[in-house]
């Protein structure tokens, strides 16, 4: 049998609290009760086989406190006239929630709906979007009022989040919630304080005008002749991308490389300096004008990520050179490639030639599938070979 049961009402029901189809009305105000169920019932010829079926199953739907039962009378040419459930109707939003369990999250809801309207109506849109992910947030909703009130009184603070000074609420509670503030505080703040082009949780002091952590690079200085500090020669030197780009280092060549033992490792050279690369995003050297004026070498992995970065990076400083990313390279390591898991799949415009063809090949799984060299696999005579090929007489 496919006739509708208790439990497959109980199903509808629960498809409609989970799209958040039962509580959104509290605040449109649409009418959305009575609601009318789906109903299957017994056809003509089971209604004659299966008649003892049939009343069990009148039965069961009668039995359901929640429901109301429309009726219909059929003239069987068998069993004369006879009364079957043409519709469910359930009247009442406490119906639906009693016969699904779920009184006690609409009571919250319910709450937290009424202190919303008090304190922050702009909000209400969000609360109708997302419904259930509000009544999770049930405990946490007072605070993240707060937070919003607190940054409408007080626009683009430029202050650390450490520093906002909320009854009850702490920076951490506010790096938790990052994601849900975000699209709060964008219902609620006009657009001049916004910086709305920066996106992400992770951006998110930047957009609302918070002082942020500084953006770190490190780096080494590989010639000996430009020592920046006293002490080990060619230290390892972490400064904050401002005092990087107020650097006064006459290097000719910068190599950029994703690996920290390849960057620990990296040789000396003359009028050179390594940095420790962090994939994509290049925003932390994009103030250092003094790079326009050095030849930048990128040493990435040898698959359609590494392409990807190394594309990346051309779009912020035209004349960066691949490192070792040539197919001698990969073709010779054979023996140590690996899987490259996500493949990117769009093209990069500012590839040369050579590499178009190598990412081409990458990409559409010419040579082996998802193949990837990693460049911490490449032998070390190859990175004195290709250095020596870029410097000349190393130092």
């Amino acid at each position: 049998m496919n006739w509708t049961t208790a439990g497959d009402l109980k199903a509808q029901l629960r498809r409609l609290w989970e799209r958040g189809e039962l509580l959104r009305p509290l605040i449109t105000g649409e009418p959305r009760f009575p609601l009318r169920l789906t109903l299957k019932g017994p056809g003509s010829t089971e209604l004659a086989e299966r008649f003892e079926s049939v009343r069990a199953w009148i039965a069961e739907l009668i039995a359901i406190p929640q429901c109301r039962v429309e009726w219909r009378e059929v003239n069987h040419r068998v069993l004369g006239s006879q009364r079957l459930p043409q519709s469910i109707w359930i009247d009442t939003l406490d119906a639906a929630l009693a016969l699904i369990g779920r009184r006690s999250e609409a009571d919250r809801f319910a709450e937290l709906l009424a202190l919303t309207r008090a304190r922050q109506p702009r909000v209400l849109e969000w609360v109708g979007r997302r419904p259930l992910q509000a009544i999770e947030l049930a405990g946490q909703w007072r605070h993240l009022l707060a937070v919003v009130e607190w940054l409408a009184a007080h626009p683009r603070p430029a202050i650390y989040l450490r520093q906002v000074d909320i009854a009850g609420v702490h920076s951490k509670f506010i790096e938790a919630h990052r994601g849900v503030l975000t699209e709060l505080l964008d219902l609620v703040l006009p657009p001049e304080a916004i910086a709305a082009e920066r996106t992400g949780i992770g951006q998110f002091a930047a957009r609302y005008g918070f002082l942020d952590k500084p953006a770190r690079i490190r780096f080494r200085v590989l010639d000996p002749r430009l020592a920046l500090l006293p002490g080990p020669i060619l230290p390892d030197v972490t400064l904050d991308s401002e005092s990087f780009a107020r650097l006064e280092v006459p290097v000719r060549r910068l190599f950029i490389t994703e690996n920290e033992t390849n960057f620990l490792a990296f040789p000396p050279a003359a009028d050179s300096l390594v940095i420790f690369g962090a994939g994509y995003g290049w925003e932390a050297l994009a103030g250092a004008d003094w790079l326009a004026r050095c030849a930048i070498h990128y040493w990435g992995d040898i698959d359609t990520h590494g392409f990807a970065i190394l594309d990346q990076l051309r779009s912020r400083f035209a004349q960066v050179a691949s490192f070792l990313m040539d197919r001698p390279t990969l073709m010779a390591h054979e023996a140590l490639w690996g899987e490259e898991g996500d493949q990117v799949r769009h093209d990069l415009p500012r590839l040369t030639d050579a590499e178009t063809a190598l990412f081409n090949d990458l990409r559409d799984n010419r040579i082996r599938q998802g193949l990837r060299l990693e460049q911490e696999r490449v032998g070390f005579r190859w990175v004195l070979a290709a250095l020596d090929a870029q410097v000349g007489t190393r130092r």
